[in-house]
């Protein structure tokens, strides 16, 4: 029961099994349903017939009887007595007459027969005389399952009971029966061609759902297999197999495939990172442990503002990884309403000891409003800005800007401006195109891949464009608040 294949084929079997038997339950019903409405009819039809004769006054010796052993024949009186039975009935149940018990057995009652009457010779009889006439009751007759024997035989019998006036006034009772037998071997036949072909035909359904399932399932069993080999080798360049079909199987190897692409980028990004982190702080670490052996050794000799430099430099690389760490986790940014514009005069304001001064180009009567994290927005301000100080030759402005249904904040400088080529990979961690003057100047390759991280939870994007003056324009561009 815990494979996909047991379960598909023994789910199919059951409905399969409960719809044959429904459907069967139901054919039988209506055979039935239909063979003892034939066996009404002929009952219907043979008691009619001998109440017809007794409406015209026939002798009960005299009645006519097709096939008394198909259609055995009881008559009774207005009080139940029976009067008549067909030849050959040994035994009758089934058969009553209003208010009147079933009579177990039957025999010819003291009831005087029709015709008896002693004063038809008076009745002007003669050669052309008129035959006397009752009648036959038009309302349905009843109908009644019994059993009779006839012949010594006992057998079941559908009886219509119909009831006859005689020209006497005499009213009678026709009980008429037709056999069930043929109703009867007729549905034990399909029952019993039913209960042999159903096992047949589940063993059948079950089989062929069990096939079909275990071909369908062949692919996700390869893909299962190719998953564990990578999971034990963990090699995450190797692929899981995609079938030629267009189903879900097919879209879900896919997509299992597109996951593993993306978490060998992830993971390769990783430990580039390590790398690339535990690189760019084994440098200051090593610079300041030296200035504190020789100071240790020739006090007289302490670089101290170059300890501190060193110490600054290690502090600012760890808020970026933390920084960093933080964004790959998943941190939601904040969702305070913030004015773009302040934002930017603010930490412009707030910055000392830059080589160019900053120019800022804000409109006073304009309002661009955001969304986000102050802290986490004033740092990709800064970034931009620290970056255009170390490329700018003598310009570096930056302006807010309604783009849109967004609002774009653009800081560009006069440099020597960023490649065409380059301008995605200067994004990446630890990416820094002039690799010697980055670290001297402190940079670690990391500011501007924090500015496009923050930027993307913000809902935002940040690229580089040519400035006007032919330098490097970072555009930062974020949704309006609403």
């Amino acid at each position: 029961m815990r494979s996909v294949r047991a379960r598909a084929a023994i789910g199919a079997t059951l409905v399969v099994a409960v719809a044959l038997v429904a459907a069967g339950l139901a054919v039988l019903a209506v055979l039935r349903t239909n063979l003892i409405d034939q066996a009404d009819l002929q009952a219907e039809v043979a008691a009619r017939e001998v109440a017809g004769q007794l409406a015209l006054d026939t002798r009960y010796e005299d009645l006519d009887l097709d096939d008394e052993e198909d259609h055995p024949v009881q008559v009774t009186d207005e009080e139940g007595r029976v009067v008549f039975v067909s030849k050959g009935l040994q035994a009758v149940s089934g058969t009553r007459s209003p208010g009147v018990s079933p009579v177990p057995s039957a025999s010819v009652g003291a009831t005087p027969s029709p015709g008896d009457d002693d004063d038809d010779d008076d009745d002007g009889g003669g050669a052309n005389a008129r035959p006397a006439r009752g009648e036959v009751s038009s309302d349905d007759p009843d109908f009644s399952d019994g059993t009779a024997t006839v012949g010594g035989k006992r057998a079941d019998y559908r009886f219509a009971a119909v009831e006859a006036t005689t020209p006497a006034g005499l009213t009678l009772t026709v009980h008429a029966g037709a056999p069930l037998a043929a109703e009867q071997e007729a549905v034990n036949t399909v029952r019993g061609a039913m209960l042999t072909g159903l096992p047949v035909l589940l063993a059948v359904v079950a089989g062929v759902t069990w096939l079909v399932t275990r071909r369908a399932l062949r692919p996700v069993e390869g893909i299962r297999r190719e998953m564990a080999a990578i999971t034990a080798s963990e090699d995450l360049a190797r692929r899981v197999p995609e079938p030629d079909s267009r189903d879900e199987i097919a879209a879900l190897a896919r997509t299992t495939n597109e996951t593993l692409t993306v978490l060998e980028a992830s993971v390769d990004r990783q430990r580039r990172f390590v790398t690339d982190a535990s690189h760019e702080l084994r440098s200051p670490i090593a610079s300041l442990r030296t200035q504190l052996e020789v100071a240790e050794a020739h006090p007289e000799l302490l670089d101290l503002p170059g300890a501190v430099a060193d110490t600054v430099r290690l502090q600012a690389l760890a808020a970026d990884l933390l920084l960093l760490a933080r964004l790959d986790a998943g941190e939601k940014p904040g969702a305070a309403r913030l004015e773009a514009g302040a934002l930017v005069r603010e930490e412009v304001s707030q910055r000392t000891g830059d080589r160019i001064p900053v120019t800022v180009e804000v409109a006073e009567d304009a309002s661009y409003e955001v969304n986000g994290s102050r802290g986490q927005l004033a740092r990709v301000v800064g970034n931009l800005l620290d970056n255009a100080q170390r490329h700018a030759e003598g310009l570096v402005a930056v302006s807010v800007a309604a783009d849109g249904s967004g609002v774009r904040v653009e800081v560009r400088d006069d440099g020597a401006g960023v490649p065409e080529d380059e301008r995605e990979r200067i994004f990446e961690r630890f990416v820094r195109l002039d690799d010697a003057r980055s670290r001297d100047d402190g940079g670690a390759g990391l500011g501007l891949a924090i500015a496009r991280d923050v930027a993307a939870r913000h809902g935002g994007t940040l690229t580089v464009h040519r400035a006007s003056e032919g330098g490097a324009a970072f555009w930062l561009w974020l949704p309006r608040a609403v």
